[in-house]
C-alpha cells in the first residue's frame, strides 16, 4: 500500500505564516502536522512507501524535509507555482499516480488535518469491508455541513453518495479528507475525471467513485482538526499540547 499525502495547495488563508512555507511543515506540539499523520501510519506496518504531492513553489521545503526520514519520503512536485493555477486535489493524484507508475492500494490523505485517534483503525475496517472506503463523523451545525462534504450512508455503513458543500444537506454526516482506494478504484481515476468529475476537492472523486464502486464509511471515533486559518491553528496547538504532546 501506498501512503499519498496531498499538499499542493497554498494555505492562503493563513498568510502571512504560508505566504512563503507550506502548512503542512507547521509545527504542532512541537512536531510538524506531516510527521503526526506519518508517525501514526507507520505503526500499523501496512505502507511501503509515502508519497507527499505538492507545488513547484514549496517542492524544496518538503525535500528538505523528507531527507530526514529514513527510508526517504517520495516528494513529486505537480508543477504549479499560484493558488490560481493549482491543479485541484482529484488531478494531483493523478498526476502522482501517472509520475511514479503507481499500481497499489492508496491510502489519502490532507497533508493539513489532524486527528487525535490513530489511522490505524480506519486501515482495519478497510481491509475488514475489502473495499474502497471513507470516514464521517456527525456533524450537528448545517452551516458547517453546507461547507464540507455531506454523505448518506445505509444501514451497511455503504456510502450512498456524497456532495461537496451542499445547500441543502441530506444527512449530518461529514467526510473529512481521508480516503482508502483499493488498487482496482485507484485505476479509475483518470475515467473519474473524463467523465467530469470535480478536481478540485478530494471528496468530489469519493462523490463519483461511490456511484460506479462499492464503497463503505467508518464513523471516526475521535475528532478531526482542521487546520484553515490562523485562529484553528492557534486553537490545534493548544489541543494537541493536551491531548499528545
Amino acid at each position: 500500500m501506498k501512503c499519498l499525502i496531498l499538499a499542493a495547495g497554498y494555505a492562503t488563508r493563513l498568510y502571512p505564516l504560508t505566504k512563503d512555507y507550506p502548512k503542512p511543515l507547521l509545527r504542532v506540539g512541537g512536531k510538524t502536522i506531516l510527521d503526526w499523520l506519518i508517525d501514526d501510519i507507520r505503526t500499523a506496518n501496512s505502507v511501503n512507501e509515502f508519497i507527499v504531492v505538492t507545488n513547484h513553489k514549496f517542492t524544496p521545503h518538503f525535500e528538505a524535509w523528507a531527507s530526514t526520514h529514513e527510508p526517504p519520503v517520495t516528494v513529486v512536485d505537480a508543477g504549479t507555482s499560484t493558488n490560481e493555477t493549482r491543479l485541484g486535489a482529484v488531478r494531483d493524484i493523478q498526476f502522482a499516480i501517472d509520475r511514479l507508475g503507481l499500481n497499489d492500494d492508496l491510502l489519502i490523505v490532507a497533508g493539513d488535518n489532524l486527528l487525535d485517534f490513530s489511522l490505524t483503525a480506519f486501515l482495519l475496517y478497510a481491509q475488514e469491508k475489502g473495499t474502497s472506503c471513507s470516514m464521517r463523523y456527525y456533524e450537528p451545525d448545517e452551516n458547517k455541513l453546507r461547507r464540507g462534504g455531506v454523505s448518506e450512508i445505509d444501514e451497511h455503513e455503504r456510502l450512498l453518495s456524497l456532495e461537496e458543500k451542499p445547500e441543502q444537506p441530506k444527512s449530518h454526516w461529514c467526510t473529512p479528507p481521508f480516503y482508502f482506494y483499493i488498487k482496482a478504484d485507484a485505476a479509475r481515476i483518470k475515467d473519474a475525471i473524463a467523465d467530469g468529475c470535480g478536481t478540485d476537492a478530494p471528496g468530489s472523486l469519493v462523490a463519483w467513485m461511490c456511484e460506479h464502486s462499492v464503497m463503505h464509511s467508518m464513523e471516526m471515533p475521535g475528532s478531526r482538526y482542521d487546520i484553515g486559518n490562523l485562529e484553528s491553528y492557534e486553537t490545534v496547538q493548544k489541543t494537541f499540547q493536551g491531548i499528545r504532546g
